[in-house]
């Protein structure tokens, strides 16, 4: 990779319910994906500190981080994704205009990259795992 050369990085937060379900909000933007929250750092940002912002923008109230469990680099994006294991420190979540619904799904229904970045999260050993899709 030459200096000039730019890929994208971004932070993103598991987070459950009670019944271990996992939050995703799905975007108003692209192909309308559901996704876990988070996004892409702002210049200047930490990978916590870009966590942080982007959950407050997205679902109205801020999160605690407990810990980074993995950074997974995705070919298609271009992308290096940092995953956290957080919570909300509120129940009410008020979405921003980039997306429409936010859900708790059950782990089995995600797809198998999302499965494997949730289950190595929840199942977190304190050694941050790395994988490439």
């Amino acid at each position: 990779m030459a200096f000039d050369d730019t890929f994208r990085l971004s932070s993103h937060g598991v987070i459950t319910n009670d019944q271990g379900q996992v939050l995703l909000l799905k975007a108003n933007y692209g192909n309308c994906h559901w996704g876990l929250p988070g996004g892409a750092l702002e210049p200047g940002e930490t990978i916590h500190q870009a966590l942080l912002r982007e959950c407050l923008e997205e679902l109205g109230q801020p999160v605690t981080i407990d810990y980074l469990s993995g950074v997974y680099f995705h070919s298609a994006y271009n992308s290096q994704a940092f995953i956290f294991r957080a919570r909300l420190t509120q129940a009410d979540i008020i979405l921003s205009a980039e997306h429409s619904e936010y859900r708790f799904f059950d782990i089995d229904s995600l797809s198998q990259v999302q499965q494997r970045r949730v289950r190595e999260c929840l199942d977190f050993t304190g050694q941050v795992q790395s994988a490439a899709f």
